[in-house]
């Protein structure tokens, strides 16, 4: 139904970016869920505009300079999400066992393991920006790597259980279907693809590589995936993605 799919890209909108989108109404938990299939191509839109900000630095500005206020951006449209969930998570890496480490993962309170994996994780990956600007290729790249590391959290939430009890912000996706997952997947690489053409192989490997080993990771520590650790598949693939790219710039 009409309604229905403007509700779906409106949850997706919604859920990965700061776009104000109240005068279609408040999407809920299965819109976003519903939308799922369109996170790529929001991803992809969050790779152009990075890419659109630092080509139109580059040619004014040193070239890590450029990327560094293109990745800010990209941050500050997407609402910090990623980057919130990979500090969280890296935090949670401190706790004596399952317990714990979920209980810390809730607390919103930065520790030195979030700051550091915050802070590495920005410096590569704008350091990767800034070569791509310098070699070419950084606006397909990001494009590339924007849909791709948006389809890398999709199977794991239809892969691995939520591991609180009840429901929670993370539990969003949850239980997603798996068929829905890998329809996410594929139109992922149809975009790579279009964009990088035969270096994409390389690009979904890496993406593909980070989310496997995520999530073995988080099914024996955690025993399934909350929404803080999607968010760092997410972050973690879009970063990898963009140094194998800059490596093959």
């Amino acid at each position: 139904m009409p309604g229905a799919s403007v509700r779906a890209a409106a949850g997706a909108l919604s859920f990965l970016t700061i776009v104000p989108v109240g005068r279609i109404g408040a999407p809920d938990g299965r819109d976003v869920a519903r939308g799922t299939l369109l996170f790529p191509f929001v991803g992809a839109g969050v790779g152009a505009l990075a890419g659109g900000i630092a080509l139109a630095l580059y040619p004014w500005l040193p070239a890590f300079t450029a990327a560094g206020v293109a990745v800010a951006a990209a941050v500050l449209f997407t609402g910090a999400m990623h980057v919130d969930g990979l500090a969280d998570t890296a935090d949670a890496a401190g706790g004596r066992n399952r317990e714990r480490a979920l209980e810390i993962m809730r607390d919103s309170r930065l520790g030195t393991f979030g700051v550091s994996a915050l802070a590495l994780d920005l410096l590569v990956k704008v350091g990767a920006v800034s070569a791509l600007l310098v070699r070419g290729g950084a606006l397909p790249a990001l494009i590339a790597a924007g849909a791709l590391s948006r389809a890398a959290s999709p199977p794991l939430a239809a892969l691995l259980p939520y591991p609180r009890p009840g429901e929670g912000p993370g539990s969003v996706l949850s239980g997603m279907s798996r068929l829905f997952a890998a329809a996410t997947v594929i139109l992922a690489l149809a975009i790579a693809f279009l964009g990088v053409k035969g270096d994409a192989v390389w690009l979904v490997a890496a993406a593909a590589v980070v989310a496997i080993c995520l999530a073995v990771v988080f099914s024996r520590w955690l025993g399934g995936a909350t929404g803080d650790c999607l968010g760092a598949v997410t972050e973690l693939s879009e970063t990898v993605v963009l140094v194998v790219a800059a490596g093959l710039s």
